[in-house]
């Protein structure tokens, strides 16, 4: 006899959740969800899911309720950093017993502390996880540190589901999201910084020269092309990167650090949506010509 297919839900339907949508369905999964985007017929995420022929819950209890119908499910919470808390209390008192949660987003030790207390004040079963990478090319493959003591249990059954890169990182909850939280302040610091420099250095016309010099520091195949990616992660995910970095600041406060560079880099990434224009732009210097004409309309 066949085993029974694998009962996930999904929590926050963008792109993680589509993603993790696509990858899970592949492998005979069956998968309910809910955004709380679903609301507009015509958002992105209810799109989406109409495109893969998923039931657009009115809730998350009720997409929990479907997913849990025959046992316990594997529930992948993957929504802004802002929602983390919000999405664990809606989640909480509709979990069964044996159903992990598992907790995707990029929010602080402290955050993902308090989600937990939440989830295992109930039936279910909480996991930390920390997304160490785009989750664009490598999918459910990207390298995710878990945390928490169900930990060992979650990397147990995903494993059979294709992720290959989960690794327990610790059997308590925070390490793992400390972890991305400081790689966060370089990564995403990073993406501010360069664009900061590109923006200016186009206006002087010297962008060859400093990217030429970076080569030297820091060797690259193309310093050009991966500038405007760079630049461009900001356009396109500046609004949830700018909530992820909140939560940073938080991370390094709690350090004992000054948080001078991640606060600044709030800023940067949450102005850098607005120019989504530019994106039609492959080559990086119309690409930073297009910023800067919208920069100049701003003023």
């Amino acid at each position: 006899m066949a085993a029974a297919a694998q009962s996930i839900v999904l929590i926050g339907f963008g792109e993680v959740g589509q993603v993790l949508a696509d990858d899970l369905l592949a492998r005979n999964c069956r998968v309910e969800a809910f955004d709380i985007r679903f609301d507009d017929a015509a958002s992105a995420p209810a799109q989406a899911a109409k495109s893969r022929a998923l039931t657009l819950h009115a809730n998350a209890a009720a997409a929990l309720a479907a997913g849990q119908a025959q046992g316990p499910a594997l529930v992948f919470c993957a929504v802004t950093a802002a929602a983390d808390l919000d999405a664990a209390r809606s989640c909480a008192d509709a979990l069964v017993a044996g159903s992990l949660y598992a907790d995707c987003n990029s929010a602080s030790p402290s955050v993902k502390q308090q989600a937990a207390e939440l989830i295992d004040a109930g039936a279910g079963a909480y996991v930390e996880v920390a997304v160490m990478s785009p989750i664009f090319p490598k999918r459910s493959t990207a390298p995710m540190l878990l945390g928490g003591p169900h930990a060992e249990q979650f990397a147990e059954r995903v494993q059979a589901l294709g992720f290959s890169g989960c690794a327990v990182h610790s059997a308590v909850v925070g390490p793992a999201s400390a972890t991305k939280m400081c790689r966060s302040v370089f990564v995403k610091g990073m993406e501010a910084l360069i664009s900061e420099s590109m923006l200016s250095a186009r206006y002087y016309g010297v962008e060859d020269g400093v990217l030429d010099s970076l080569s030297n520091l820091f060797p690259s195949d193309d310093w050009r092309r991966f500038a405007r990616y760079m630049i461009s992660r900001t356009i396109e995910h500046g609004g949830r990167r700018a909530e992820e970095m909140r939560e940073v600041v938080k991370t390094v406060e709690h350090a004992g650090v000054q948080p001078w560079m991640s606060a600044a880099c709030v800023q940067r990434q949450q102005w850098a949506p607005q120019h989504q224009s530019a994106l039609e732009h492959e080559d990086l210097g119309p690409f930073l010509d297009a910023i800067r004409a919208n920069m100049e309309s701003e003023r």
